[in-house]
Formats: C-alpha cells, sequence, structure tokens
C-alpha cells in the first residue's frame, strides 16, 4: 500500500489488511478515501479554515472538525520514523482515547484490548511490507526514554 492508502485507512477507521484487501476492487478505497485523505492532508498543511474543509468535503462543520482531528493524528502514526513509533504512536491514540470515553467496566477494558490488537496487525501489516522481524524493534518497544528510531 502506499502512504496515501495507509493515511486513508488511518483516517477512516480501516486495518491496514483490511484496506489494503479492498484495493483493486473498489473504487471507494482506490479513489474516494485517498482522495479526501489528500484533502485533508492539504487542508491541515496549508491551515485551511473549518467552513473551506467542510464546503470541499460537502460534510457540516462538525464532520469535517473530526476529520481534520482524524488526519491529524493520522499522520503522527503514518509519518512515525519506524513501524515501531507508529505501533507505539497508534496505542498512545487508543489508550488515551479510550481513557477519554471512560473506562468504567470490563466491557470499555475488552473494547481497549480490541483496538491495541488492531494496532498489533496493522504493526504486523507494516512489518510485512518492510521484510522486518518484530525482534529488530525489541528494544524500542520495551524502552523509550531518549530512543533514537534510526539507530541500529
Amino acid at each position: 500500500m502506499k502512504r496515501i492508502h495507509l493515511l486513508a485507512s488511518e483516517i477512516f477507521s480501516y486495518s491496514y489488511a483490511n484496506y489494503d484487501d479492498h484495493l483493486s476492487i473498489n473504487d471507494r478505497f482506490d479513489k474516494y478515501m485517498p482522495d479526501d485523505a489528500a484533502l485533508l492532508e492539504t487542508a491541515i498543511k496549508r491551515k485551511w479554515p473549518l467552513k473551506k474543509v467542510a464546503k470541499k468535503l460537502d460534510v457540516s462543520p462538525d464532520i469535517a472538525s473530526q476529520l481534520l482531528t482524524a488526519t491529524q493524528q493520522a499522520l503522527a502514526i503514518v509519518d512515525a520514523k519506524t513501524p515501531a513509533a507508529s505501533f507505539r504512536e497508534g496505542v498512545k491514540q487508543s489508550v488515551l482515547y479510550a481513557l477519554e470515553q471512560g473506562i468504567h467496566n470490563e466491557k470499555d477494558v475488552d473494547n481497549l484490548v480490541t483496538q491495541i490488537c488492531y494496532r498489533a496487525a496493522d504493526f504486523g501489516f507494516l512489518l510485512d511490507t518492510e521484510n522486518q522481524k518484530l525482534s529488530y524493534y525489541s528494544r524500542y518497544l520495551r524502552d523509550i526514554s531518549d530512543m533514537d528510531f534510526d539507530e541500529d
């Protein structure tokens, strides 16, 4: 998958493998979602007003605001230096969202665990595309203090 497909899958809440399975068979995944993702990324980079984004996407300002927030979060995940950094950012966002919604019972915990499992699956997808093993990133996943994800 290209970067724009990863970005679209994050914005519109698809796992990477699921999104990849739909490529070349569904215009929604090949054209419409990537086009919207590109537009949203441009809107963020150029600091478009919310009304302009809403008009370009033909959605309400509330929906446009939600999509811009999702895009900012998606960019942090997709543009992370390594698959491990992407995974960590995705898990962090999932945990923060769960805390914001409230973790009140076992069902809430199960929902968070499911989201973390999706993040693990996406991490595995990225590892496969880079022909890497999980063990390569083992120390990065265990400790983040003063970490340089570019060092070997």
